[in-house]
């Protein structure tokens, strides 16, 4: 769910071009503001930038228009409809949840401009006063650099799994949200600013960042996990980034070996930047005889930190998370089921999330089953909601 409020958009460019630049467009404000600007960015980024980058305009419509394609190769009617009742099951949606239709609003609220990695062009809407030109910019063009070194398609492949494609995300946006900060800072300053210098930097701008929940309708209105999902790539992504730069000379970016592999190591980054990382155990289900697996993915530690909040509990409880697994079931009679295996760091870890979670359990549809047992020789628990499907789980590489 986190990586479908990333949404990369598609489009189409064509028009007069400023070859004699690093920045090409048919549009000559957005050529010269973008060209004033381009190389201090990559610099401040730890990036290479490698060859132009374009940019074009585009309109409301033409946005929405995109936003249906993107939606349909991303998220089909079908997988949308199953991703929506696997999330009404765990109690992150409510019933009958219109996915796309909310995804959809959601967008066209939120997006000003965008990149797009399939056609390597940074689109603008057309609607959007100079006065935002540059700050909006200032994030976009990053992602242009960061493209050209890294496969950002590849990194954030859904067959990578809803936590893992989280944890990129956030690497992306985090990324591009400190050099944004730091470059428009040092506009507004006039004087070289260094952001590792300043103590708890992100916890200064998470106001900023929070504002869009307040100012936007639509955003205010949804679920939390959808509110949560846009926002932490952010808010998230630029804490653990900025650890990263504070750990390591030079302010390497967060791809490659540093690219973190579940929320887990961004909300931890100490997980993951110091001595062994805290790897994600791979869960895998097998389905007995008479049952069928719809829908499977991972929830990893930020959802299941959402799902606590939304029941009003602490997101702490989530903190000892060691890996999960949810599938879908459906039986040769129709009926349908969810069976959650998580497995956890510690029996400490596993029985705190217990205790949080078993006082919400009567709020599940009828037939809801908690076992707390041994999964794959790790502290577990099993939750199965609206009926009891034969599936079992097993620890890859145990």
């Amino acid at each position: 769910m986190a990586t479908l409020l990333s949404l990369l958009l598609v489009g189409a460019a064509c028009g007069w071009e400023r070859d004699n630049l690093m920045v090409t467009s048919s549009d000559p404000v957005l050529a010269e503001a973008a060209g004033k600007i381009l190389t201090d960015l990559a610099d401040r980024s730890g990036l290479v930038l490698r060859g132009p980058v374009r940019l074009e305009r585009r309109t409301r419509s033409e946005l929405e228009e995109y936003l249906e394609f993107k939606l349909d190769q991303e998220l089909a009617e079908e997988r949308a409809e199953l991703l929506a009742e696997s999330y009404w099951l765990l109690g992150l949606l409510p019933p009958d949840f219109e996915l796309r239709v909310a995804l959809k609003e959601l967008y066209l609220e939120q997006v000003a401009g965008f990149y797009d990695p399939d056609s390597t062009t940074l689109f603008v809407l057309a609607d959007q006063p100079e006065s935002l030109l540059e700050p909006l910019l200032a994030h976009e063009l990053v992602h242009a650099i960061q493209d050209q070194s890294i496969d950002l398609d590849a990194i954030t492949d859904r067959r990578l799994g809803n936590d893992r494609q989280a944890a990129a995300q956030a690497a992306i946006e985090g990324h591009a949200t400190l050099v944004m900060f730091e470059f428009l800072l040092e506009r507004q300053q006039r004087e070289t600013m260094d952001l590792t210098t300043i103590p708890n930097f992100t916890d200064r701008i998470r106001p900023a960042l929070e504002v869009a929940r307040t100012q936007s309708p639509t955003l205010a209105s949804a679920p939390l996990i959808l509110q949560e999902s846009l926002l932490f790539p952010y808010l998230g992504g630029a804490t653990f980034v900025e650890e990263l730069w504070k750990r390591e000379i030079g302010r390497p970016s967060p791809f490659g070996v540093r690219l973190p592999q579940s929320t887990e190591q961004v909300l931890h980054p100490e997980r993951f930047l110091e001595g062994v990382r805290d790897v994600p155990e791979e869960i895998e289900l097998s389905v007995g005889m008479g049952w069928r697996t719809l829908y499977e993915d991972t929830l990893g530690e930020l959802e299941i930190g959402i799902l606590l909040e939304t029941f009003g509990e602490d997101r702490g409880g989530a903190a000892g998370w060691g890996g999960d697994r949810y599938a879908l079931l459906e039986s040769e009679d129709g009926e349908r089921a969810l069976a959650w295996f998580t497995v956890w760091d510690s029996e400490t870890g596993r029985d705190s999330f217990v205790e949080a979670l078993s006082p919400h359990l009567p709020s599940y549809p009828s037939g809801v089953e908690q076992l707390v047992v041994d999964v794959g020789g790790l502290p577990g628990m099993i939750l199965l909601i609206g009926g009891t499907p034969d599936v079992a789980a097993s620890i890859t590489g145990r």
